[in-house]
């Protein structure tokens, strides 16, 4: 059987969002101490990686990630005081919400289609229950 799963993003306005992709992002470079090998792991490009950092340090004032650039002894990143509480919050809000999801959505689990994607599903007339085959029958009149 499915577990349901809710997908956050948390939109401070317009243009600053935060979401599992960023987050996903700083708990990566978190581990590793890298930008280079955090976008590895997750299979994104730097270039990409690089783009959702600056839009993190955009986002807020405080910055997430402490950076140092590379040479001999190779750079490295690290996530600030500020940027854990960033992940934390972020972690947190998703279990809570996912819990809620459970609460309202989780009867309906059972319900869900096991039938593949691409495959298409309608009712047809001999598929209509006796009622609704009535009903029709009785709007046309």
């Amino acid at each position: 059987m499915s577990r349901l799963k809710i997908t956050l993003r948390v939109d401070f306005d317009s243009d600053h969002a935060i979401g599992p992709g960023k987050v996903a992002l700083l708990e990566k470079m978190r581990d590793s101490g890298s930008l280079s090998q955090a976008a590895r792991d997750l299979d994104m490009s730097y270039r990409r990686a690089w783009q959702l950092l600056a839009s993190l340090n955009q986002t807020f004032r405080e910055p997430l990630v402490l950076t140092s650039t590379g040479g001999s002894g190779g750079g490295g990143t690290t996530l600030t005081e500020f940027g854990e509480a960033i992940v934390a919050a972020y972690r947190q809000f998703e279990k809570e919400t996912n819990t809620r999801a459970e609460k309202y959505f989780g009867s309906m689990l059972k319900t869900v289609s096991t039938q593949r994607e691409g495959t298409r599903r309608s009712i047809t007339r001999t598929q209509r229950s006796p009622a609704t085959a009535a009903a029709k029958r009785a709007s046309s009149r």
